[in-house]
């Protein structure tokens, strides 16, 4: 019995200590790790995260930003509709060593010059906020994720004067072109956030907006003084180097060369037609039902989530909603007079779309070029076509 009582009084101990908040030795490092792209879309971007490492207490870990809540209610619906909380995480850093090196990803290290109460309120905000209470966040791409985290906290737990500072090869650039440095211009994952995204990623990020990305909060961090003197990082290195790079040629998957194919079939199908008078019915309906999907879901980014850069989306210029209502009019023999009016007004909108294109308004994806030139050349003919019958 007196056996029990110890190890029951023990176990007690030990969870009092454990809920108490630790104080960080005169040894302890706090550093900002930046994660290099990956292979797959969701991390090609990168990540951060802020390191804690204090060899007296034996403490090492990392807490990170951006984390999946799988056991969320209705998690798919909440992550199209933008209304899904993510997680703070905490992993001891060897086993997110491990992981990284295991998918030869890029880890630069950068200690920051903070004091002992910085540290240590760095420290506690971090475990405070990894609280099953105070864990989730709402996430936002632009505003609110990994990255952007990092920086303000790092500006939270400390009362000086942190000043970011851009570096000599500085270049303004808008949201979309800082996504296309890391998704290239003519991949699947580029032509699916260029239809996606609306024109508000067109305009031009501000120095400190840049820092959305991991990629430039290690460059900005790396230039940024506290209190216009001190350099806010002391350390720079470098603990894992990429070894492989992908260098697949992917040109013949890529979306430029499919749609172009698409689009020598659409122009083919027309050129026949109007060698023999007629109008392939079976292709209009594939083209005014695609595009009219398409219109759909881009009208339920821009007004039925809370996503931030889908609004103002003009690639509803050419795919337009209303295009699936008007199947009905192209299975019939003889259409109504509205329609040959509509069929005007489509390619209106291709103008339109031209013009928001070249004044800057917003950028598409360079794919769209072939399938829209085949698209306005099909809608000439079928207005012609509908003129004459």
């Amino acid at each position: 019995m007196k056996l029990n009582v110890l190890f029951f009084l023990s176990v007690l101990l030990s969870i009092a200590t454990f809920g108490q908040q630790r104080q960080l030795s005169n040894q302890a490092e706090i550093s900002v790790l930046t994660i290099g792209p990956g292979d797959n879309l969701n991390d090609a971007f990168g990540h951060n995260g802020f390191r804690i490492k204090d060899k007296q207490l034996g403490l090492d870990v990392v807490y990170g930003y951006g984390e999946y809540d799988f056991d969320t209610p209705n998690f798919y619906l909440k992550f199209a509709q933008g209304k899904l909380n993510y997680l703070i995480s905490k992993h001891s850093f060897s086993n997110f060593y491990k992981i990284y090196k295991y998918y030869d990803r890029t880890i630069d290290e950068q200690v920051l010059n903070l004091s002992s109460s910085e540290k240590q309120h760095l420290y506690d905000y971090l475990v405070n906020n990894y609280k099953p209470e105070n864990r989730r966040y709402l996430y936002d791409f632009f505003y609110d994720n990994c990255a952007t985290r990092i920086r303000d906290v790092t500006k939270r737990v400390t009362d000086k004067n942190i000043v970011f500072s851009t570096s000599p090869d500085y270049k303004a650039k808008t949201f979309r072109q800082l996504i296309h440095e890391h998704v290239g211009l003519n991949t699947w994952g580029s032509f699916g956030i260029d239809i996606a995204l609306g024109s508000v990623i067109d305009r031009k990020a501000e120095p400190y907006e840049q820092m959305f990305l991991p990629k430039y909060i290690h460059d900005f961090f790396g230039q940024t003084k506290i209190n216009n003197s001190e350099n806010l990082v002391k350390k720079n290195t470098t603990i894992y180097k990429r070894k492989n790079q992908n260098t697949a040629n992917e040109f013949l998957w890529s979306p430029l060369l499919i749609m172009s194919v698409i689009s020598v079939l659409i122009l083919f199908v027309t050129y026949k037609d109007r060698k023999h008078k007629r109008l392939s019915r079976w292709l209009d309906v594939v083209l005014f039902g695609l595009t009219g999907i398409i219109g759909i879901l881009l009208l339920f980014l821009w007004f039925g989530t809370n996503h931030s850069a889908t609004a103002q989306n003009y690639n509803m210029l050419w795919a337009f909603p209303l295009n699936l209502l008007m199947i009905r009019q192209l299975l019939k023999t003889q259409v109504k007079n509205w329609f040959k009016k509509y069929l005007k007004f489509l390619i209106i909108m291709f103008c339109l779309m031209t013009l928001h294109w070249i004044i800057g308004v917003q950028v598409f994806a360079i794919a769209l070029i072939p399938l829209m030139t085949a698209l306005f050349i099909r809608y000439i003919y079928m207005l012609k076509y509908f003129n004459r019958v």
